[in-house]
């Protein structure tokens, strides 16, 4: 039932990453070695924490482990036989031989099952499929049980783990017993409705079942129904018992799984006695204790796996979990906060028991009425029971009931309290079957006391580890209690015999009893595991070292540079890390065979300025990691005072900045050889008739010298000013160097000259202008405030200018281009005057009026642009082209609309005109009129709409244009006509054609159920397909929403396309509305208005003629039914049903009401409902549903609602019974359909893409979902050894 439920939550990597500022260069890592605990995890494959847990358990079973052990070769086979043909190789248990050996072992962290999943037969995605460890439990038992046929272990896991169940029924009257034995591997024990595991097995071996009143049992020695009891008691216990806790459970009423996450405790040791057929034997002989917990952390779509084991033959090394080895100023700060809590408790919102039993505990009674408690708690976390905690926990009173052991009822069942020794809201007090089991002290009331209580060092044997896949963690026994409840907790359970003691030669022994075999393959494993290390940390430790030498190099501009461009900067040099210094340095004496005197090695750091250098290391005695030299750093080798005679200085102060030295260089002043390092920037390379350029130098300094000293060593004199280049100009600002024309530089002050370059924060590549004070006096450079603006040949662009006399019209030949030079600071005007001064237009006719437009990429004409504004803040590129046409151009607080009478206009066809910005739309249409020669009142504006046709009026005359945001260049529609009022709608009227129809005249088709029987028979075979065609297109309607529907129709009939149409009234009319081109629902009311029946501007409504009136009431459905053809996978032709579902809308209401329109008897029909978009019918019958719990009464049973929703225009297939015996109502059509829709959603599964779900009923999503895996049945392939 529950398949692949458990799908894994994404889980952190728990392998071990490398060290930081360490790089991986030798291939794979190998495993690293087991932690502190000494116990080796096991490798998730990506969603098998379920075996991993079950393999630990079994592990951590010595009796399970050593019975394996003991099947040697002789009896398995060898896996290296397994390919030989005939050869009988048992592959899984000895694959899970050498699993664990491998973990007992092996000195890794954490164990691969790749090799046993391969045993048994999963392919790679097997290992993500996520399944129930219980089931696991079964099917690998068998799997073993299969795999040891014929051998001396094939009965191990039956005296391990089989025991067998007695069920007994006891006749009252007689006393006749009837019995019957079962047999069980593991117990599945029931978590709803039960408080703890000893309540399961009372109510499972204890309580009766009493067979009475009308559900009495045949007693076969009194041959009659007689009263009778049945129990179950326990014959045979087996050595080991398994608990399975049913905690996935099914709502029948929300048709969804759930979790139960209520409070269920189960003791660490426990006496069976009182559930065994015989109990005459010794205490011992029943008691067991509890050896290994597998939680699930999770719900019933998603969790994560995981296990509690006992060590019982000390095989770990346990430690106090970390959380409780904390300095003691940890523990008395968390003390002092504890006493916080004591007297002012920390509300848990998330847990019912913390919030429950703090509403009690802050009445003054102590007690809380039942009814009022729900109340209490909305007050106390703002939200009910219901929405909060219900669906993990149950109803309130159930939540109270299983918590017996904490709440009490009193004054005969009114009120809740809480027990003598309640939990505290922070801390629960462990029940009374724990209470006997735990050997851990109450917590005292005494906060101060926790100290002198602390839990104890567990005894030897009792340690507890959390084995989490790779993960392996020391735990205490009272953690256990944690796994009670929530979402993750106890799953299932594993007891054994306290009568099973371990041999003193078993414990911290893990080579104990495990194949000599087995053991030299595992010291095998550890060699090459060791040497795998070893190399690889020989590899990773080595690091490349870059050497820089002094003799080669020389201080230049404050950092160090090479002294010749053909020698290499560095020597390389590979180096352990782990090495000294003093051997770093040794090893370089005798690389350097030449050198004398001292040696000092620097880390040191290359910059663009070049090499500069940080800390000397000193300390030969200690490593280079230590020294904090790492892969590819520098080091420079020096005498640690000087280089060519000359000081270095070192740190971070120094730390060279290399700048952009920029300066003016006039057409005499320029170099036909640019000095190495420099560049000229002009218009195109050069300089024309002795132009004006800047040069550019990159100079390094270092970053502790101040701005004055980077002037002097520029060789520049005191006046001269330094411009850094000014980033943070305003659009349209001088000197804002933005969209061409003139860049901006900003003036350092007098001040700044004593700050240093990193005070300054200048940086790598940062631009240096100097300047001398009579550069102003050149018109290159502009001085504004203290912003410098530099005007360069590569500023001064152009803009092409091209003339068109007509506008766009003329001839190729008309047209003429010019370029005029121009920068981003020009006035448009400015631009035109010049243009037209070069086109020599003044001779044109005086008062010839002109302007420049941009052109799109399709060649059409923008807007003429504004000729006050510039060049940048018209948004016009440099470079680019503009259009010189007669006309005139807006100002800066006018619009140039386009505009057109009646239509929407052709490309080119529309009218221009300038106006106010600020006018409003009645001007506008005044003066568009105007320009028309149009007059008269009747007359409107329209805009056009995204597909450029004529759109929704502008409805308010007294607005102005800007608060309407009409743009520049907008097309506006003068429409002749009064303005429609507000309010009005715009709908869409298409034709309904009957499909059956042989014409296609534009007229409505009449409908009739009256079909001769020789028509019906001749169209059976093909009624089906045909679905009604598409509708036809008949116009549009503009109508008030405060009109009725019978005014709708009226105006419809009024459409060119109607007007032969002859209807007596409105009501021989059907009007349909359409969605996606289908009939959704039919408009009833001749009175409603359209607000009313929620009609919106731009819905499409569909008509259709009726050959009688009809006025549908609210709740009367229009169906169309067809009878199935008996014997044949068709129907007869369609006929219209008009079902009033107002009094009753139940299945049987809809089948008398078709049985009346055939003259049947309705239990002799069968009704289904077709789905088109799946080609699938649902048939319609009586169901069942829950009764409910307040109302104590069934739900009534409604058709209009979950799951058919029927409506107008459904269709509904009839079987009738008496004559067809075929209760498919799928035809071929259908089936041809869904072929259809499977060959798509193979294409999209192949290409990538996922299919939809096609679910019937409505799905809950809880933000982003993850969809979930395909279910696949759990299997294991077991070879036949008979």
């Amino acid at each position: 039932m529950f398949g692949n439920l458990f799908e894994q939550e994404e889980e952190e990597d728990f392998a071990s990453a490398p060290s930081r500022g360490r790089v991986i260069k030798g291939g794979d890592e190998p495993p690293p070695p087991r932690g502190r605990s000494n116990l080796c995890g096991i490798k998730n494959q990506g969603g098998t924490c379920y075996l991993n847990s079950l393999l630990q358990t079994l592990l951590f079973t010595p009796e399970f482990r050593e019975e394996l052990f003991s099947l040697g070769p002789e009896e398995l086979g060898c896996l290296e036989d397994k390919e030989k043909p005939g050869a009988k190789v048992r592959v899984i248990p000895l694959e899970l031989q050498r699993l664990f050996a491998s973990l007992l072992l092996v000195d890794q962290q954490s164990a691969s099952t790749a090799n046993l999943t391969d045993s048994f037969g999963w392919n790679s995605s097997e290992g993500t499929n996520q399944h129930d460890v219980q089931e696991l439990n079964r099917i690998l038992f068998s799997a073993l049980e299969h795999s040891l046929v014929d051998t001396t272990g094939s009965t191990f896991i039956q005296r391990l783990y089989h025991g067998t169940i007695v069920n007994s029924i006891v006749c009252k009257e007689c006393g006749n017993v009837s019995q019957r034995q079962e047999d069980f591997l593991d117990l599945t024990v029931c978590v709803c409705g039960m408080s703890s595991l000893e309540d399961a097995l009372w109510s499972m071996f204890v309580e009766e079942e009493l067979f009475e009143g009308n559900n009495l049992y045949r007693c076969a020695q009194c041959d009659r129904l007689v009263t009778a009891a049945k129990s179950a008691k326990l014959r045979k216990l087996p050595p080991f018992m398994t608990m399975s806790l049913l905690r996935f459970s099914f709502d029948f009423a929300k048709c969804e799984r759930y979790k139960e996450t209520g409070r269920y405790s189960f003791p660490l040791t426990i006496n069976l006695q009182p559930f065994c057929e015989q109990i005459d034997g010794e205490d011992s002989d029943y008691s067991y204790e509890l050896f290994s917990v597998i939680i699930h952390k999770g719900g019933c779509y998603g969790g994560h796996y995981h296990v509690y084991i006992r060590d019982i033959d000390q095989l770990g090394q346990w430690e106090p979990p970390e959380e409780e080895c904390k300095p003691k100023t940890q523990k008395k700060v968390k003390e002092e906060v504890v006493k916080k809590e004591v007297s002012e408790p920390n509300l848990q919102e998330d847990d019912p028991l913390s919030v429950l039993t703090a509403i009690i505990a802050q009445e003054p009674s102590k007690s809380v009425l039942l009814d009022q408690l729900g109340q209490k708690l909305m007050d106390k976390i703002g939200s009910s029971w219901s929405k909060k905690f219900r669906k993990h926990y149950g109803p309130i009173g159930k939540f109270l009931q299983s918590h017996s052991d904490v709440f009490m009822l009193v004054s005969n069942g009114t009120r809740v309290a809480l027990k003598a020794n309640p939990p505290s809201p922070v801390t629960e007090a462990p029940g009374p079957a724990e209470q006997t089991t735990n050997s851990d002290p109450p917590t005292p009331s005494d906060p101060g006391a926790a100290e002198q209580l602390a839990e104890p060092e567990p005894e030897q044997g009792s340690h507890w580890f959390d084995l989490n896949d790779s993960t392996v963690t020391s735990i205490r026994e009272s953690d256990i209690e944690k796994q009670f409840q929530g979402k993750e907790s106890a799953y299932m359970l594993f007891y054994r015999k306290t009568q099973l003691h371990r041999p003193s030669e078993a414990l911290n022994n893990p080579q104990y009893k495990v194949p000599l075999h087995l053991i030299q393959m595992a010291q095998e494993e550890n060699i090459k595991l060791q040497q795998m290390r070893e190399k690889f940390e020989a590899t990773n430790n080595t690091v490349e070292l870059h050497l820089h030498l002094a003799p080669n190099y020389r201080l230049e501009n404050g950092a160090l540079k090479p002294i010749s461009k053909e020698q290499n900067e560095s020597t390389p040099l590979s180096f352990d890390r782990r090495k000294t210094v003093g051997e770093l340095r040794l090893a370089i004496y005798q690389m350097q065979e030449l050198w004398e005197g001292d040696m000092a090695l620097t880390v040191a750091k290359r910059f663009p300025a070049g090499l500069h250098l940080y800390s000397t290391v000193t300390d030969d005695s200690v490593s280079l990691y230590s020294a904090g030299i790492h892969t590819n750093s520098d080091l420079f080798v020096w005498n640690g005072r000087e280089v060519c005679g000359v000081t270095v200085p070192s740190g971070a102060e120094w730390e060279p900045v290399l700048l952009t030295v920029v300066r003016p260089l006039f057409g005499e002043d320029k170099d036909p050889e640019m000095k190495d390092g420099m560049e000229c920037e002009d218009g195109k390379g050069g300089f024309e008739n002795g132009g004006q350029g800047l040069k550019r130098e990159a100079r390094g300094f270092a970053g502790a010298v101040t701005l004055g000293e980077v002037r002097d060593a520029l060789g520049e004199p005191k006046e001269s000013l330094l411009c850094q280049e000014h980033k943070g100009g305003k659009r349209g600002e001088p000197g804002a160097g933005e969209g061409g024309g003139a860049s901006g530089w900003k003036l350092f002050p007098p001040d700044d000259m004593h700050r240093t370059l990193r005070q300054l924060s200048l940086k790598d590549g940062d631009a240096l202008l100097v300047l001398e004070p009579q550069s102003f006096d050149s018109s290159m450079f502009t001085l504004n405030g203290n912003i410098v603006t530099v005007t360069t040949p590569s500023d001064c662009r152009w803009l092409q200018v091209e003339f068109q006399p007509h506008g766009g019209g003329g001839g190729e030949g008309e047209r003429r281009k010019i370029k005029v030079l121009a920068t981003g600071n020009m006035l448009l005007c400015e631009v035109k005057q010049r243009a037209i001064e070069e086109l020599q237009l003044q001779e044109q006719p005086p008062g010839a009026q002109y302007c420049l437009r941009q052109v799109d990429c399709s060649g059409k004409l923008l807007p003429p642009v504004c000729e006050e504004l510039s060049v940048r803040d018209a948004g016009v590129r440099l470079m680019t082209t503009l259009t010189l046409c007669p006309g005139n151009a807006p100002k800066a607080s006018q619009l140039f609309l386009h505009f057109s009478v009646g239509t929407a206009p052709s490309a080119g066809m529309e009218m221009d005109i300038i106006v106010e910005n600020t006018c409003s739309v009645k001007e506008c249409l005044k003066a568009m009129l105007d320009a028309v020669g149009l007059d008269g009142t009747c007359w409107h504006l329209r805009r056009l709409d995204w597909c450029e046709e004529v759109g929704e009026p502008l409805m308010d005359e007294d607005a102005p244009l800007s608060e309407l945001k009409i743009n520049n260049g907008e097309t506006l529609i003068v429409t002749e006509g009064q303005l429609p009022p507000k309010g009005f709608l715009k709908l869409s009227v298409w034709l309904y054609l009957d499909p059956r129809s042989s014409s296609t005249e534009a007229c409505f088709n009449h409908t009739d159920n009256g079909h001769t029987e020789e028509h019906m028979l001749e169209a059976a075979g093909e009624t089906h397909s045909q679905s009604p065609a598409e509708p036809r297109s008949v116009g549009q309607v503009e109508i008030s929403d405060e009109a009725t529907l019978d005014d709708l129709k009226t105006q419809v009939l009024t459409l060119p396309a109607l007007q032969d149409v002859c209807v007596p009234t409105t009501a021989f009319m059907r009007v349909w509305q359409l969605e996606g081109r289908r009939l959704t629902r039919i408009l009833r009311g001749q009175q409603l208005t359209l607000r009313k029946l929620k009609l919106t501007t731009g819905t499409n409504l569909c008509v259709q003629q009726l050959l009688n009136e009809e006025d549908l009431g609210p709740k009367e459905v229009l169906l169309n039914v067809k009878m199935g053809v008996p014997g044949e996978k068709c129907y007869y032709p369609p006929e219209e049903l008009v079902w009033d579902a107002s009094r009753d809308s139940s299945p049987r209401s809809l089948r008398t009401c078709v049985a009346a329109m055939y003259g049947l008897s309705p239990d002799s029909i069968l009704l289904a409902k077709h789905q088109p978009d799946k080609h699938t019918w649902e048939e319609i019958s009586n169901w069942s549903q829950q009764v409910s719990k307040k109302k104590k009464k069934k739900k009534t049973e409604s058709l209009l609602g979950a799951p058919f929703h029927l409506k107008d225009g459904d269709t509904i297939g009839i079987k009738n019974l008496l004559i067809d015996n075929n209760r498919d109502f799928v035809t071929l059509e259908d089936e041809q359909g869904q072929q259809r829709l499977r060959e798509q959603a193979e294409q999209r599964r192949k290409g990538g893409q996922a299919a939809g779900s096609d679910g019937a009923g409505p799905q809950k999503k809880t933000g982003s979902t993850k969809s979930r895996k395909p279910e696949v049945a759990l299997s294991i392939n077991v070879g036949v050894f008979r």
